[in-house]
């Protein structure tokens, strides 16, 4: 099951989750590291990622955000969207985003 997040209320949604996952890819490759995703603005800022997420949406913007339920059961977040490096951060424009959670 899954609900759609409106975008208004991610920053809300986002303060109910501690951290997430950043996947980004290259090559055909995923990678994924543990982030806080800040929001600022209509933007989410990932500080320091690490060098290979920052290279990584360099070369391919589209990004995930997985942020996993804080209590059993509950509700997976998913923020897709479109990033930059910004220095060492990166800077996601959300494009859209789900509450989901796994059919029993």
């Amino acid at each position: 099951m899954s609900v759609v997040v409106d975008l208004a209320d991610l920053p809300d949604r986002l303060a109910e989750y501690d951290r997430g996952y950043l996947l980004t890819s290259r090559d055909g490759l995923v990678k994924a590291v543990s982030v806080r995703a800040v929001p600022a603005d209509g933007v989410l800022r990932v500080p320091t990622p690490g060098r290979g997420s920052v290279a990584n949406v360099g070369a391919h913007p589209p990004v995930t955000l997985l942020f996993p339920p804080l209590a059993n059961p509950g509700m997976t977040l998913l923020v897709d969207g479109t990033a930059v490096a910004d220095g060492d951060d990166v800077v996601i424009t959300p494009t859209g985003a789900v509450l989901h959670k796994p059919v029993s």
